[in-house]
């Protein structure tokens, strides 16, 4: 048995802020964190050597392991309140965006670029917004600060050294099972690794798994009666076009935030993590699900742009469970494309016919995920969210014209599984004593800063 002062479960940027933070404050308080994936440096995708996703066991490396999966998708930072989940919510804008400001200063002592996106040139951004106001749509301003993905690898991985140096324990390649409870009052964690199983015991536990860890926590809330409720859970697909098509927006915003509410449903759609010259990419779940996200590289650039387009849907009576809803449509989509990702151009869609691999090789537009299956995602998409897609895709093409270009690409299943929502007070205390949930997984946050932020918040509580 081992005894600690705080144990947090998870190394994504919750979890990292909070020892970070407890840290700068000064705390002499013992920390562990238990990671189920590997430290940073030793997070390695064989994509690159393969040219294909190998299904990587027991689990995928960019999802999974320190810095957790946004570090090692495209890696940006939102600067806004108005972005990254309903946090603000429960704690003011006033001091989100304080919070987000301090730790964004933090962000730079560690390496990341001094440039931020989307900021000045104002009359390029009216113009923008007049044709979003137009099109139906609202613009979001969000100045963005681009870790790039090789870059966020190497600003984690001095992050990783200083926790370490400053004495905090990282339990990499073991797995969190269950918490260990006395009645409403949690005392630890059950953990398992390669060779043995251990008992983690703690003062406060903080349960910081992240997207990945969503369904799992969902779990945890459920044979624990831990007090949640189900939340928004997103379905959508990832859209890339060329560069050309989406050039103005990137130069003036760098990531377009637009929201919608598109008839005949009025859902709200919206347009998330836009990767300029950028790739798209195949992440794996748990159960083998394969899911679409993108990248995009400080260096490497490609001839394309890539955005998701994600659709919101809530699930209460009779009905509460909106993440395994996500994981069927998934599944779904997965089963016609082989376990590969399908991709789709958008004038089939309209045509009403599938996609062959023949027509994609004819396109100005090539897509940057290879292994991706060209077929029908229409014939698993549910029709509900199928619509609103189309119907922002439209309404988009009105703010940069040619979006809804016939041979635009669009490929599923893009899901963020963040619907669990943890009920809990400001100091992010659960009906659990002892008990904290932050980030994505928690249901109040969507994104590296705004998770970021919520582990600097629980640091100072903590220290």
């Amino acid at each position: 048995m081992k005894k600690y002062d705080v144990a947090i479960v998870g190394a994504g940027p919750a979890g990292i802020f909070t020892a970070l933070e407890m840290l700068k404050k000064g705390s002499k308080k013992s920390i562990v964190i238990i990671e189920k994936g590997k430290s940073v440096e030793n997070r390695k995708c064989p994509k690159a050597k393969t040219g294909r996703c190998m299904n990587c066991k027991p689990y995928c490396h960019i999802t999974t392991g320190f810095s957790g999966a946004g570090a090692f998708s495209d890696g940006k930072l939102s600067l806004s309140y108005e972005v990254g989940g309903d946090l603000p919510q429960l704690i003011g804008e006033d001091i989100a965006q304080e919070t987000i400001d301090y730790t964004d200063k933090i962000y730079l002592e560690f390496g990341a670029d001094t440039h931020v996106e989307g900021v000045g040139n104002t009359e390029e951004v009216k113009e923008i917004r007049k044709r979003a106001i137009q099109a139906g749509l609202k613009l979001v301003d969000c100045p963005i600060r681009h870790l790039g993905t090789e870059k966020a690898q190497e600003l984690y991985f001095a992050i990783e050294r200083y926790l370490i140096e400053h004495g905090v324990e990282i339990m990499f390649d073991s797995q969190c099972s269950d918490l260990i409870l006395d009645g409403e009052k949690c005392l630890g964690v059950k953990i398992a690794n390669k060779n043995s199983t251990e008992e983690i015991y703690a003062d406060h536990t903080v349960v910081a798994t992240g997207r990945r860890g969503a369904d799992w926590l969902e779990q945890l809330c459920t044979d624990h009666g831990i007090a949640h409720q189900p939340g928004t859970v997103d379905i959508g697909v990832r859209v890339e076009v060329r560069n050309e098509v989406i050039e103005k927006v990137n130069q003036v915003l760098y990531e377009s935030k637009l929201v919608g509410y598109p008839k005949p449903f009025k859902n709200k759609v919206r347009t998330f993590c836009q990767n300029p010259g950028g790739f798209v990419a195949q992440e794996n779940y748990d159960n083998d699900l394969a899911v679409v996200n993108g990248h995009s590289y400080k260096e490497l650039k490609s001839d394309n742009t890539n955005l998701a387009i994600l659709c919101s849907h809530n699930f209460t009576e009779p009905f509460n469970q909106p993440i395994a809803y996500a994981q069927k449509v998934g599944e779904l989509t997965n089963m016609l494309g082989a376990g590969h990702i399908l991709v789709q151009r958008f004038g089939d869609i309209l045509d009403g016919k599938r996609t062959w691999q023949k027509e994609l090789s004819r396109s100005n537009l090539k897509p940057t995920l290879p292994d991706a299956v060209a077929g029908d995602i229409t014939a698993a998409m549910p029709y509900r969210a199928m619509i609103n897609i189309i119907n922002f895709i439209q309404a988009m093409d009105h703010v940069v014209p040619g979006f809804a270009s016939p041979e635009t690409l669009l490929y599923s299943p893009e899901l963020k599984f963040y619907s669990n929502r943890v009920k809990m007070d400001t100091d992010f205390n659960t009906n659990i004593k002892g008990l904290h949930c932050l980030g994505d997984s928690s249901g109040w946050t969507r994104g590296l800063m705004m998770a970021s932020v919520h582990g600097v918040l629980m640091g100072r509580i903590l220290a």
